[in-house]
């Protein structure tokens, strides 16, 4: 596990993120990659695959899947088992206080929801990340994506959310980015 001092971003998102989106979200990923940050993400197809793929170094990359593997991942590589990391059990917790209806979820989708915690809060769940970049369609709070929001919202994580046109438009200036 990669322990640091370093800025983290949770670098997240929905399945059915736009191509357009997903390419500036590798292009983001390499920038903060050589700025020095960590990603923090979930293995997931779309914004959580772009992420990762603009990271280029293992350790610049903390991917938690919901178990042993996940999409085609397994552990190694920067990739992690949630259920295995020291603040599982309190992320599991998470799932209660954030989603608006946790009775609802299916014990892989509380999984899927605890681990959003991890990427927010870390592997024993006590360092946030310094900043949040994911995409939802118009910018709304939905989804598995939306749970990872609300937490970070919650604990004043700056979020940049894609989806939003005025983020989407000014996020190099806001991350400082050179184009």
């Amino acid at each position: 596990m990669v322990l640091t001092e370093r800025p983290i971003y949770a670098g997240i998102g929905a399945r059915i993120t736009p191509v357009n989106v997903l390419e500036i979200m590798r292009f983001i990923a390499g920038k903060l990659e050589e700025k020095g940050w960590l990603l923090r993400s979930g293995g997931a197809s779309g914004a959580d695959s772009a992420f990762e793929s603009g990271v280029t170094g293992s350790t610049n990359k903390c991917i938690y899947l919901p178990g042993p593997s996940f999409n085609g991942r397994t552990v190694g590589g920067g990739c992690f088992d949630s259920t295995k990391m020291p603040g599982w059990n309190h992320a599991l917790q998470t799932v209660d206080e954030f989603h608006p209806n946790p009775s609802a979820l299916s014990d892989f989708v509380r999984k899927l929801m605890a681990r959003n915690a991890l990427q927010i809060f870390g592997p024993n769940m006590d360092r946030p990340a310094d900043m949040l970049i994911g995409w939802t369609l118009n910018g709304e709070v939905i989804g598995g994506t939306g749970q990872a929001l609300r937490m970070a919202e919650g604990c004043g994580i700056k979020t940049y959310n894609l989806g939003d046109p005025g983020t989407l438009e000014n996020i190099f200036q806001l991350l400082e980015l050179d184009i």
